[in-house]
């Protein structure tokens, strides 16, 4: 390892601005869970020294602290300068940016669609070939990462423009393993063994799943993550890419057939705490609290790796509450698929520190330092999942592991007035009595007037 690694160690506790104000969080060679290897050689290869990074992205707060912390380690290894800002209006201030010829050297895009029409001006640097190679060779269910990267060029030519970085998993089934045991209640391994469970928990005289949509403005998104968990588990991700497009209509028997597949756990009797109109006006904040009563309210809650943070106060992890995989039909023959959502680094500006960051991304330690931290999941299949900072963080990342294929949330890629709009509030729409049919009909209604 290069004299320069240790000074630039030094300095990072001494320097007070930017990434270089965060100390090395973890001391190089200190903890042998970490592939420190990684870094070293990373080290030995790369000198920025006296070349400032910029990076733009959407983490505020902790979420922003915990990306200097790895910057750090690269400001060490490179003798880089990195300059973080975060913005809760990252996707207008990044336009402006790119307009004003003022972009930084990297764009953390949280949402697919706006790093593609990025890509189609002109906008986004394409990390090549060889990247591919490297996701296809190193992620879990590596094409999907590079499908979710790849975008039209200006002139109609697909290129890998967005390295995927920090993933969220929206598959779960959160649940009380008190409540489980003391019914007998196995953990199901398939969706017809969901579907069993759940009407086995209403004649045992209890309730099976705590469903809310509330969300303020956004009422209705907790729905579509459910029809998009359930599209994936009933046909060909292929079809899912196309009904993100809308070459496959959104009133198409497929998608209506995921519609009423979803509806099956809001209108079967019993099965949805309160009812189909307490589902749709229950704020999703509250609805997991059903889980912590004694005895249940309810058994289970669908939702992303998010949720803990609005259970009670003090719950523990493998004590109060406990997740498993929302399983896929063992009829369909479709594998596991995972939806969720994740952050991709793009070349904005380029440089040779903004393709050095590429390249750190590809080693373990860039994945292993935030793994330590807190709310960080990855497909990285080199790094070592004992240095993540709690259990429920490291079940989480094997289900991610274990896709075998990983699809984006849909809404979030579909157009703003669709995915955002119509799709939201047909859902709820769908819940308190419309059919499928019907609110598939006006969704496509709403997409041909976009035309």
């Amino acid at each position: 390892m290069k004299a320069r690694l240790y000074a630039g160690a030094a300095a990072l506790a001494l320097v007070a601005g930017g990434a270089s104000a965060q100390n090395l969080i973890i001391e190089p060679g200190s903890d042998d869970r970490f592939n420190w290897d990684s870094f070293e050689d990373f080290s030995d290869a790369h000198d920025f020294s006296g070349q400032t990074l910029t990076i733009t992205g959407p983490w505020l707060s902790v979420d922003a602290e915990m990306v200097r912390n790895v910057m750090a380690y690269f400001e060490a290894a490179t003798g880089a300068t990195v300059e973080y800002s975060g913005s809760d209006s990252f996707e207008q201030d990044i336009v402006i940016a790119i307009q004003a010829n003022s972009a930084p050297n990297i764009a953390v895009f949280p949402q697919p669609g706006l790093a593609a029409d990025m890509a189609a001006r002109g906008a986004l640097a394409p990390l090549g070939s060889d990247t591919a190679e490297w996701m296809l060779d190193n992620y879990a269910a590596g094409q999907s990462w590079v499908d979710l990267g790849t975008f039209p060029n200006p002139d109609g030519d697909e290129e890998m423009f967005g390295f995927f970085y920090k993933v969220d998993v929206k598959s779960l089934v959160w649940y009380s393993p008190d409540a489980f045991d003391e019914m007998g209640y196995d953990i199901p391994e398939t969706m017809e063994e969901l579907l069993e469970l759940s009407q086995m928990m209403v004649d045992d005289g209890g309730t099976p799943w705590c469903i809310g949509l509330g969300s303020g403005a956004a009422t209705g998104w907790p729905a579509t993550d459910w029809v998009e968990d359930i599209m994936l588990r009933l046909h060909e991700p292929e079809l899912y890419d196309q009904w993100i497009t809308n070459e496959l209509a959104f009133n198409s028997p497929e998608v209506i057939e995921a519609i009423e597949t979803f509806g099956t756990f809001v209108h079967s009797d019993g099965w949805a705490q309160g009812g189909p109109q307490a589902v749709a006006t229950t704020d999703f904040r509250d609805s997991p609290a059903g889980l912590f009563q004694i005895p249940p309210d309810c058994f289970m809650h669908k939702q992303a790796s998010f949720i803990p943070s609005f259970f009670p106060e003090g719950s523990e992890f493998g004590v109060d509450f406990d997740f498993f995989y929302f399983p896929s039909f063992a009829d369909k023959d479709l594998g596991d698929p995972v939806m969720g959502a994740g952050t991709q680094f793009a070349i904005t500006q380029d440089s040779e520190a903004a393709r050095g960051l590429i390249e750190f991304f590809k080693t373990p330690i860039a994945h292993e330092v935030w793994m330590a931290q807190s709310g960080f999941l990855t497909p990285h299949e080199g790094v070592n999942l004992d240095t993540f900072g709690d259990d429920s963080l490291r079940a989480m990342n094997q289900i991610l592991l274990d896709a075998t294929t990983f699809r984006f949330d849909a809404s979030d890629v579909m157009p703003g007035e669709i995915g955002a709009g119509a799709f939201w509030t047909g859902m709820v729409d769908f819940v308190t009595g419309t059919s499928a049919a019907d609110v598939a009909d006006a969704v496509q209604d709403r997409w041909d007037a976009m035309r």
